[in-house]
């Protein structure tokens, strides 16, 4: 079943949301200072290109105040409207029985856009 909603999430967009978090991605690792929020960004490609059987957790070995103060300035400087946008997308495909299961996806990617840093994606 994951296969199959992951097959239907790459056909109907999530090859497209995924390229724009990987364009980004090599963006920001242009300069030194975005390096950090590249991984970040790239982390957040790979979870949309294949989201389904995926999970978000803290990692174990996370640095608090580091993670934190990164995290602050991911949400200031576009991490707030990553979030924003996955959450709009997610209940607008909630509001159908069918699109449940995509909507759910959007909402993890929310979670993940809005704090990236101290977490990690593993597998089901």
């Amino acid at each position: 079943m994951r296969l199959l909603g992951n097959i239907i999430w790459i056909i109907f967009g999530g090859v497209f949301i995924a390229i724009e978090y990987f364009i980004a991605s090599f963006l920001l690792c242009i300069t030194i200072i975005g390096i950090p929020f590249g991984i970040q960004t790239f982390k957040l490609g790979l979870l949309a290109l294949w989201p389904f059987g995926k999970t978000i957790k803290e990692k174990e070995s996370a640095n608090g105040c580091i993670s934190l103060f990164m995290n602050l300035w991911w949400i200031i400087f576009g991490g707030l409207a990553i979030c924003i946008s996955h959450l709009l997308m997610g209940i607008l495909f909630s509001i159908t029985i069918i699109g449940l299961p995509f909507g759910k996806q959007h909402f993890k990617l929310a979670e993940l856009a809005l704090v990236p840093f101290g977490k990690e994606i593993i597998s089901k």
